[in-house]
């Protein structure tokens, strides 16, 4: 037996132990925090648990006893992870959240909030909201208070809020400033024409003329003479350099969309590679965090500020986070929403944070899955079940548990009295007691009862013993109530207090393929036992021997739930 083989028996025996049938869903989270490698390959990890799973549903629970007694069970204290930078000194450092407000944040987003906000914390620093907000054409108001929400959802802070768009005269004074070096000139260019020769690393003809001519034309851009695309600023890199980020970028262009804030105060607009580089040196940014998708513009970050004179910060670089299937593109997602295909920005199917929260997601689980990657460059695209075991981590302990059938299928059991029985909230945890109608007509899933025969016995959970007599020609089983003895199979069961029910399983929003899956949304219709009326909105459960959801709405007396995981 391998170490991992011997781990997820050692954790199916135990789960099975106290819950009389294991869940893969309860196991997976305790064999990940125990052998974290496992996740390279889940979908070979959540097989062997399932073998293991059907192995041990066939032993009683003096035999699974028998076996746990092969195995320590002492808890295992996991270790805080603390991110730390070269360098940092203590309550010096600055960092920044640096959203453009043009869309929902999303679980890249968190995984750069959450390592900058870390950053500041272990080092007693400073933590800057600053918008990006210097392309009038894609920003909005909404955004601003969705990026809010979330931060402050995922459990994170920040000491000063800042606009870029705030600070646009100071970056046309540095603009001046270049122009006047010699470092930036005006470009009448057409778009092909530029391209053309960036590829053949020749300059244009414009930046031959005078820094004075050059300078009037910046002034005819700000005055209105020039009209949107008539012309730009370009900086006077290294037309020679074989990183062709250095083949004279634009630094500055002509947009006259009203501006969420400024309205038509301005029309002169900086690019990112201007505006990102400045406002860190500017606002005292010692440790910004940069996705690797732009290690190639880390040399102009650095050439830029030392032309204007200004400190350079110390730049991290991060591999972006992604889940597989999950994009985070809003131009393929917008389609999608606008359609009617999603429900919306917080559709649970999405790695929105809105979305993850509708999911059922804990933002502790966020925060710790993202922090696991620390800083790093190497690529990451995990899938779902990385994150969600993380979920079930944090809600094993706090989620109270009720009974859900799918698909039920009505049991007459002779011999049963109409009684009303306290069961527990939480079978670890005092969270109280929930209160259980019970009758001779009861309903059991249909999946278990696919799996009966004539005499079997089985367990009605935390209730009593039943042995088959009969299957109705309409499938209603009949049984008789029969003396408790050990019983290897448990199932669940609603009585005459049972409410309609439906838990919207998410899945994989994206085929083989990369295109929409109609199928990334299944339902599970069934009925829940009456003391969930008693659930709120928001709330989170554990049915049992299905897993974690979260009450999304109540839709005509149906109670309506996200599965989580």
């Amino acid at each position: 037996m391998t170490s991992l083989d011997s781990i997820i028996s050692k954790h199916v025996l135990k789960n099975a132990f106290e819950y009389g049938q294991a869940s893969a869903g309860a196991v997976v989270g305790k064999v990940i925090a125990e052998h974290p490698d496992c996740k390279k390959d889940m979908k070979e990890t959540m097989k062997a648990i399932s073998a293991e799973i059907a192995r041990v549903s066939k032993l009683d629970k003096d035999a699974i006893g028998k076996e746990m007694s092969g195995f320590e069970y002492a808890e295992k204290k996991e270790e805080k992870k603390v991110i730390t930078i070269p360098g940092a000194e203590m309550g010096k450092v600055v960092v920044r959240f640096p959203p453009e407000p043009n869309g929902w944040p999303h679980i890249g987003h968190a995984k750069a909030f959450c390592l900058s906000w870390s950053i500041a914390k272990n080092y007693g620093g400073k933590v800057i909201l600053r918008w990006d907000d210097t392309n009038p054409e894609a920003e909005k108001a909404e955004f601003l208070d969705a990026i809010r929400s979330g931060i402050k959802w995922l459990g994170l802070d920040y000491d000063e809020e800042k606009y870029c768009s705030d600070s646009i005269p100071e970056m046309y004074t540095l603009c001046e400033k270049l122009i006047c070096q010699g470092d930036a000139y005006s470009c009448h260019c057409l778009q092909e024409d530029m391209s053309k020769g960036r590829e053949v690393q020749k300059r244009c003809q414009c930046a031959s003329r005078d820094a004075a001519v050059h300078l009037q034309e910046w002034k005819k851009m700000l005055d209105g003479t020039t009209r949107e695309g008539g012309a730009i600023i370009r900086l006077k890199g290294d037309m020679a350099s074989q990183n062709t980020v250095m083949r004279d970028p634009t630094l500055f262009r002509i947009l006259t969309a009203p501006h969420y804030r400024q309205g038509t105060k301005f029309r002169v607009w900086p690019t990112y590679d201007f505006q990102g580089a400045v406002m860190d040196s500017l606002l005292g940014i010692t440790a910004p965090i940069r996705s690797k998708e732009y290690e190639l513009r880390d040399e102009l970050y650095v050439y830029l500020l030392e032309k204007l004179g200004l400190r350079v910060p110390q730049m991290i670089s991060i591999s972006r986070l992604s889940i597989k299937n999950a994009p985070v593109s809003k131009r393929l997602l917008r389609p999608l929403v606008e359609s009617g295909k999603l429900w919306g920005w917080d559709d649970p199917r999405l790695p929105t944070l809105a979305g993850l929260n509708r999911r059922g997601i804990l933002p502790q689980a966020i925060r710790e899955f993202v922090l696991a990657f620390g800083i790093s460059k190497v690529e990451s695209e995990p899938d779902w079940e990385a994150l969600l075991a993380e979920n079930r981590k944090l809600l094993d302990p706090i989620s109270p548990h009720y009974f859900f059938v799918p698909e039920p299928v009505e049991l007459k059991v002779h011999g049963l009295e109409h009684q009303e029985i306290e069961l527990k909230l939480h079978p670890k945890k005092d969270m109280g007691m929930r209160a259980v109608g019970v009758s001779s007509t009861l309903f059991i899933p249909k999946a278990d009862v696919a799996t009966f025969k004539i005499g079997d016995i089985f367990r009605l959970k935390d209730l009593c013993n039943v042995q088959i007599d009969s299957v109705e020609p309409d499938g209603r089983i009949v049984g008789r109530h029969v003396p408790d003895s050990a019983v290897p199979k448990k199932i669940q069961w609603v009585g005459a207090d049972k409410l309609p029910c439906t838990v919207l399983i998410p899945g994989d929003l994206l085929d083989g393929n990369g295109e929409f899956n109609t199928d990334s949304l299944k339902k599970a219709e069934g009925l829940c036992e009456g003391a969930c009326v008693n659930i709120k909105q928001g709330d989170i459960v554990q049915f049992e021997r299905f897993g974690f959801c979260r009450l999304d709405r109540v839709d005509g007396g149906t109670l309506v739930f996200v599965f989580s995981c």
